[in-house]
């Protein structure tokens, strides 16, 4: 009797894994790579808390939904053609073999439909989402809570960050719009729900909690996201990422193809400054410095007498940029940019391609063995330009394992180097010092040492007594950049 019992309680619980796990594998399938970006909400004006806005209560996850699902919704859209990869969201979310055997080709002219998510944070019915979701668009449909359908249109759309604001057409009375919270308080481990329309269910509610916060995903210079473990799925693009207040603290945005549990959002307050310029200008202006800049190394710190190697190590200045006017140098170590440590190159590429042109900044840097404070006004950046390609010539050995050769007339117009200054590296040997700092062929060296290289004899003369255990600082130009690569000198 006891066996039976056991017997039988065992099944159960093997029932009971056997439907956790096929849950589980329904909602692993965040395989659409990027989900739309939750543009934030930026916190408005005071406005005067109307009737429609639910209360914002800390408390519960059933009251934290109550409060947030009314600002929430549905985006449908309608463009022609696939989308920015030619191929429909369920092509590029199962695959072009699994979608092509049971669909066959789908002729471009068929209108291609796509969902997202969004959130209304204006009692106007400004509302922020993707701006993947709502790209190519000739028509968009937004459906609240409640089921009513209103069209909307695009006010404004920035790619960079995957942001896009639309205003809903009038409807009864006004919007029940969400508040913007501050996304810098949120910590690793607090607890956030996030709302969406995941595979068009619509209202789907999720928790968990920050998992991580100024993640890098390489999607460009503005990454910084938050690392959710809150289910995030196709559908759920543009969607809000919210605190236990009730507060947009995120914009969902992207998911780990094949992963379980990681989700990536936009915080707010990086989001506030997009949707501003969007709403007030139609487009983002972002700030500009003027410097190349570069990782630096433990070899490079030592090289230029950092106490704590940490900060970004300027390798060239463009002239008459706002950098040059404010007195910043190559060779200068970025340690702080307003207050905030710059520990990596998208640290400041961060902080100054959000800060608003016209702004004065102070930067503080190492230079020659002690730290400097430098006023910069920022500038506003301009087209980002074409890198140039490298060139070849003759060569002349050098004791680095690097084969250099001065840079005729001929060869700095080919290269379009505005100066014949310095030599250009023909061959690299395999293994060698030079080739595991990171030097290449094609790479124009102007200085080793902090002393110019204006041309072979000068490369020459420095090189000359170079031995084993020397370490060696090298500024390259490559193509449109400058860059610092620092080694120690090893056998032959």
């Amino acid at each position: 009797m006891h066996l039976k019992r056991r017997t039988f309680l065992a099944a159960q619980l093997i029932a009971l894994a056997v439907g956790i796990v096929a849950g589980a594998a329904v909602t692993s399938h965040s395989a659409w790579g990027r989900t739309p970006m939750l543009a934030q909400a930026p916190t408005l004006p005071q406005a005067p808390i109307l009737p429609v806005q639910m209360p914002l209560t800390t408390g519960t996850f059933a009251k934290v939904a109550e409060a947030i699902k009314p600002a929430v919704v549905n985006i449908n859209t309608v463009s022609k053609g696939g989308g920015p990869s030619g191929r429909t969201p369920f092509e590029e979310f199962f695959g072009e073999e699994f979608f092509r055997r049971f669909f066959g080709d789908v002729p471009e002219r068929i209108p291609q439909r796509s969902l997202g998510s969004g959130v209304i944070i204006d009692p106007s019915g400004i509302a922020l989402t993707n701006a993947h979701v709502v790209e190519k668009a000739t028509e968009i449909e937004v459906i609240t809570l409640d089921g009513s359908k209103h069209k909307a249109k695009v006010i404004g759309s920035d790619k960079k960050t995957d942001l896009a604001v639309l205003k809903l057409d009038e409807g009864k009375g006004k919007f029940s719009y969400a508040r913007v919270g501050d996304s810098d308080k949120m910590q690793v481990g607090d607890w956030v729900i996030a709302v969406g329309s995941p595979f068009g269910l619509q209202a789907t509610v999720t928790a968990g909690i920050i998992s991580a916060k100024a993640r890098q995903l390489g999607q460009g210079p503005f990454d910084d996201f938050l690392q959710t473990d809150a289910a995030i799925n196709p559908g759920n693009s543009g969607g809000p990422l919210v605190n236990m207040q009730g507060e947009v603290i995120g914009i969902n945005t992207a998911i780990v193809a094949g992963g379980s549990g990681i989700g990536f959002a936009i915080p707010s307050n990086m989001a506030r400054k997009i949707y501003t310029e969007l709403s007030t200008k139609g487009r983002v202006t972002r700030g500009w410095l003027g410097v190349s800049i570069q990782p630096l190394t433990a070899e490079l710190a030592r090289s230029f007498g950092s106490k704590d190697g940490k900060g970004v190590l300027i390798s060239d200045v463009v002239p008459e940029s706002p950098a040059g006017k404010a007195g910043l140098k190559p060779g200068d170590i970025l340690l702080e940019f307003e207050g905030k440590k710059t520990e990596a190159p998208a640290d400041l590429q961060r902080a100054v391609g959000l800060a608003s042109p016209g702004t004065d900044v102070k930067m503080k840097v190492w230079r020659e063995g002690s730290e400097k404070t430098v006023d910069v006004k920022i500038g506003e950046a301009p087209d980002e330009r074409e890198a140039q390609q490298r060139g070849t010539g003759k060569a002349t050995p050098s004791a680095l394992g690097l084969e250099v050769r001065p840079i005729s007339p001929e060869v700095a117009r080919q290269l379009n180097l505005k100066t014949s200054e310095g030599v250009i590296v023909a061959r690299v040997d395999e293994g060698s010092p030079a080739a595991e700092a990171g030097i290449q062929r094609g790479d124009v060296i102007r200085e080793i040492n902090r002393k110019k290289v204006g041309s072979q004899s000068d490369y020459e003369r420095l090189t000359r007594d170079v031995k084993e255990g020397d370490r060696l600082t090298v500024l390259l130009q490559r193509g449109p950049m400058s860059l610092y690569v620092a080694f120690t000198v090893g056998r032959g």
